[in-house]
């Protein structure tokens, strides 16, 4: 599944339960960055993923399209060798503190994992608490900006792709691809998708500091579409006839009188 930074839905693809290759990845990101650029040829584009996409075919397609990436890398030996005196010293810093937060540090230096054709910039969060000390690796192609600021505003609101992945699954339904063909699930994939886009649009259209702004999708469906109407259709138009005693009657038509601004 692909967000962009507002939380649009781009695409989904079905693909095997399995973890994807540097070839399969590179395909999908050529014919998806194709589209994009169709349509906004001097868009600048930033990839935002975790470590499946650290691949060398994925990182080398990625410099040779002008394309940024901020990616996850796995922990390896080597690159743990520069972080121990880091490590060390955060979590004797978090042992002489009262040990209520957590320690929170960051690195970055230049190295190549053994399939990579150059060094790359890789940041390194060393975070140290009640339950040892983690760390965390990215690699990016960005030039510029600090290590915790890249770590923290840049790669961790990844974060909320994974919040409209849930969204996307629990109140929509998505993951209900039990069709006996690969190609009917990505058909059912496919209206999934349009509906996140219908409800994902009406949420859009509610006051800006409404709490209605923010709601979940199961919320916006219970409340604002699965309802009992009475329909009559006429000779140019249908109308809706709500029951008297339905609830959140302001806000829905509030919202109906924005419907035609999704048009537009």
């Amino acid at each position: 599944m692909v967000f962009d930074g507002d939380g649009r839905f781009v695409t989904a693809v079905l693909r095997p339960a399995k973890r994807p290759s540097g070839r399969e990845i590179r395909a999908f990101l050529r014919r998806l960055v194709r589209q994009i650029r169709a349509n906004w040829p001097r868009v600048e584009i930033l990839l935002r993923a975790d470590s499946h996409y650290c691949a060398p075919e994925v990182l080398r397609w990625c410099r040779a399209n002008k394309v940024d990436y901020l990616f996850g890398v796995a922990p390896t030996s080597t690159l743990r060798r520069h972080v121990e005196r880091l490590e060390a010293s955060t979590t004797a810093r978090f042992a002489a503190s009262d040990g209520r937060a957590k320690l929170r540090r960051f690195t970055e230096f230049y190295d190549a994992a053994a399939s990579w054709d150059r060094v790359e910039r890789i940041i390194a969060r060393v975070e140290a608490g009640p339950d040892g000390t983690d760390t965390r690796f990215i690699v990016t192609s960005l030039p510029s900006g600090s290590a915790r600021a890249l770590y923290e505003r840049r790669y961790c609101a990844r974060g909320q792709a994974e919040n409209h992945i849930k969204s996307w699954k629990r109140h929509l339904a998505a993951d209900r691809t039990s069709c006996t063909k690969a190609t009917a699930n990505q058909f059912r994939l496919f209206l999934h998708g349009a509906a996140y886009w219908l409800v994902w649009s009406l949420r859009t259209l509610m006051p800006r500091r409404s709490s209605w702004r923010t709601a979940q999708f199961d919320t916006l469906r219970l409340h604002l579409i699965k309802l009992a109407v009475r329909v009559v259709e006429m000779k140019t138009q249908v109308k809706l006839h709500l029951p008297s005693t339905a609830p959140c009657q302001s806000i829905l038509a509030f919202v109906l009188g924005r419907v035609p601004r999704l048009i537009s």
